[in-house]
């Protein structure tokens, strides 16, 4: 064999030995980006399952610290008419401030954005629901006389806070999104007025928003799971 012969089938040899490395190389690359988003996913994973893990055995703890109390309260008031009476302006202080489940009768409100398709010259701010519109109507149930109220399940207090994150509207800092459903507990009759023919839900329709109100004897809603703190209110001596 000739020596142009050898070096043709040296470089043969080594270009094929190149493309084999390279493609081993980014096989293992490959790899190791698989495992890394692997294990990336997996510390993740048992993150969240830790927190709600965590965020169970607390709310199992006030639960059943809540029940101690009440427990403790009952005891305390048997046999005491003055006791009684305080532990029902207790319990009533508590349905007010949002502290508990509460049912009764009232109604249901379900506003929901505008389906239609918009057109091109159509703003579209004014066919989607906006946390000012919420306020708005939960102002008019508390003007109705509603006397517990809430919306996509958050119990709205003294201090709920309704607002706007983007696209998206907080509600006691959690984040729901349209359909809405607002429900009201409250005479029935009175809390109906709110969709008169010249209120705030007739100019919602105008724009095409979908706002849908019926009675129901039984309206449950949540207590509110946050925390109530107040850091300049004194108790005047």
């Amino acid at each position: 064999m000739n020596k142009n012969k050898i070096a043709l089938t040296l470089g043969i040899v080594c270009i094929i030995l190149t493309i084999a490395i390279c493609v081993q190389i980014n096989t293992i690359k490959n790899a190791n980006s698989t495992v890394s988003k692997a294990f990336a996913k997996d510390e993740l994973r048992d993150e969240v399952l830790k927190w709600n893990e965590k965020y169970e055995r607390i709310s199992n703890q006030l639960n059943e610290a809540e029940k101690r109390l009440a427990k403790i309260r009952e005891e305390s008031t048997k046999d005491d008419s003055n006791s009684t009476s305080k532990e029902e302006q207790i319990r009533l202080n508590n349905n007010l401030l949002g502290m508990t489940n509460l049912e009764g009768p009232g109604i249901e409100m379900v506003v929901e954005d505008d389906p239609n398709e918009i057109g091109p010259l159509d703003d579209i701010y004014y066919h989607i629901v906006h946390d000012a519109d919420l306020r708005v109507l939960v102002n008019e149930l508390k003007n109705a006389g509603a006397e517990a109220i809430s919306i996509n399940g958050q119990r709205i207090v003294n201090t709920t806070a309704i607002t706007c994150i983007g696209n998206v509207i907080k509600v006691n800092n959690e984040r729901i999104t349209s359909p809405f459903t607002i429900r009201a507990i409250g005479f029935q009759e009175s809390l109906m007025g709110i969709d008169w023919s010249a209120g705030y839900t007739k100019q919602l329709r105008q724009y095409g928003i979908i706002v849908n109100i019926k009675k129901l004897n039984k309206v449950e809603i949540p207590k509110y799971t946050g925390v109530i703190s107040a850091q300049y209110m004194n108790i005047e001596k």
